[in-house]
């Protein structure tokens, strides 16, 4: 089922004529802004999760909803932005992701009671769903593929971890000294002025010819939030329980009927053509797999710095830093590296770091120091970080048409989501059961006090294996990536 989209006689598909530089700089540094202020919107929310639990009346369920409202309606509805943003012009649509966003965050920190939280949450994930996918479709309108999309790529890699830095650090500061509510306005600012700076420096794109694919939005959105909800339920549930099982065994099924359907749509919310191309398949899988890998460090090691470190919020955000810290200093680094040895040796090179790192961050016990220890770790998961994103980000989204970038872009997008979420679902699982074993089987002569710190060391330590493990399959899948050089095929 299809509705009509209506639209001027001129509209076309040509690209846009290139921006002049400086204009260019500023539009790309508003847009990695935007995905800034989206990557650290979780981070916010989930330092101040003890306070809104406290000031709101909300338990461990009820705050489980808080996260997983905003993505259930942000992994559900990404596919649909960024067809949204190549049918509508992208520029309109980022404009109107991230007013309501921004709206969404404003109400959220004024949130009266918990389930209008929940709601604005919803909202906001919504927000999100359509500014993330067209950011990064605007990023390559205006830099064509070479050097400067390279560049600018890194550019948002870097201005990410930067915000993601700052964002941690003034959080764990409002978290410690004042309320979560002044925590959570945060990127009410940011928002503001994107919306108000992005019309002067961003020029709209042209429309595409299509439809909206209605069939297809319905069935891309039931799936991915299926996937989403059952794999975020994993996180205080067993795998067998019904509901999971359910919601896995409903998104499977719908995004399979979703595959035939696109086949046969005459303007799909994804051209399949575009998983043709075995180096953008290879960088789709990569995506998902690295977020596996790199899941457990926010989500324990904040743990970890204030119940076994007993450091405040304040601290252990700062403690974090140096992630942020190395991906900004290598991301620069990696445009260099990859232009010498190619993305397969960066991305490999990348994957490797990131098994190390973990493997590191799995032997750290209540006494490891944190100068010798878990810093040196830190700024080899940065820069593993670094070396995996260029490559994967170059590769999904190269070789495309003008009217295919925001789908790309939706895909990219989608994958990072559902990817994280079943790397946190597997991490906790595991985390689980190997604190489970360390309950039942304490070390002799334990004192009592010390069991908790225990069984959550034991708990950490397979969650970073298993993150290992994600890495390696991503290692595994970089092998597939053609040598420098090689002549990329598509379904085209």
């Amino acid at each position: 089922m299809s509705a009509h989209v209506t639209e001027p006689p001129a509209l076309g598909t040509a690209p846009p004529e290139p921006a002049p530089a400086a204009r260019a700089g500023l539009a790309l540094g508003l847009l990695a802004t935007c995905n800034a202020m989206i990557m650290i919107d979780e981070s916010m929310v989930n330092i101040a999760l003890p306070g809104m639990g406290q000031d709101l009346g909300l338990g461990p369920v009820g705050l489980g909803w808080v996260l997983n409202a905003y993505l259930l309606t942000f992994g559900g509805l990404l596919l649909l932005g960024g067809r949204t943003g190549d049918l509508l012009g992208r520029r309109r649509v980022f404009l109107a992701g991230v007013a309501l966003f921004t709206a969404a965050a404003a109400l959220r920190g004024l949130a009266p009671s918990g389930e209008f939280l929940i709601a604005v949450r919803a909202v906001q994930g919504i927000g999100a769903a359509f500014a993330a996918p067209s950011a990064l479709a605007l990023v390559l309108s205006l830099f064509p593929e070479g050097a400067g999309r390279k560049k600018a790529i890194a550019v948002c890699t870097a201005v990410g971890a930067l915000s993601t830095a700052g964002g941690l650090l003034l959080s764990g500061a409002l978290t410690s000294l004042s309320s979560w509510r002044w925590v959570l306005l945060l990127n009410v600012p940011i928002g503001v002025a994107i919306l108000l700076l992005a019309p002067l420096v961003i020029a709209e794109t042209p429309r595409s010819r299509g439809r909206f694919d209605l069939a297809g939005a319905v069935l891309s959105t039931a799936g991915a939030a299926a996937l989403v909800f059952g794999l975020a339920r994993v996180a205080e549930h067993p795998w067998s329980d019904p509901l999971v099982v359910g919601t896995l065994t409903a998104g499977v099924l719908l995004l399979v009927t979703f595959w035939f359907v696109e086949r046969r749509a005459e303007q799909p919310v994804v051209v399949l053509r575009l998983f043709a191309d075995r180096d953008r398949l290879t960088a789709y899988t990569g995506t998902f797999a690295v977020q596996g890998a790199l899941i457990g460090t926010m989500f324990f090691l904040i743990q970890y710095f204030q119940y076994v470190a007993g450091h405040d919020p304040l601290t252990s955000a700062l403690a974090l830093t140096p992630v942020a810290v190395a991906m900004i200093t290598m991301s620069g680094a990696a445009v260099r590296i990859e232009r010498a040895v190619g993305p397969k040796r960066l991305m490999l090179t990348g994957a490797a770091l990131l098994v190390v790192a973990n493997l590191w961050l799995s032997r750290l016990e209540a006494g490891s120091g944190y100068w010798n220890t878990v810093l040196p770790a830190l700024l080899v998961f940065g820069t593993g970080m670094a070396f995996c994103v260029l490559p994967t980000t170059i590769l999904g989204t190269s070789g495309l048409r003008h009217d295919e970038a925001g789908a790309a872009s939706s895909v990219h997008n989608a994958l990072q989501t559902v990817g994280a979420s079943l790397g946190l679902a597997v991490l906790v699982t595991v985390a689980a059961r190997a604190g489970s074993a360390a309950a039942e089987n304490p070390p002799a002569g334990l004192p009592e006090e010390a069991v908790q710190g225990h069984v959550f060391l034991e708990s950490m330590s397979a969650s970073f294996t298993a993150g290992a493990c994600f890495a390696v399959a991503a290692f595994a899948v970089a092998l597939f990536i053609r040598p420098a050089g090689a002549t990329r095929t598509s379904g085209r």
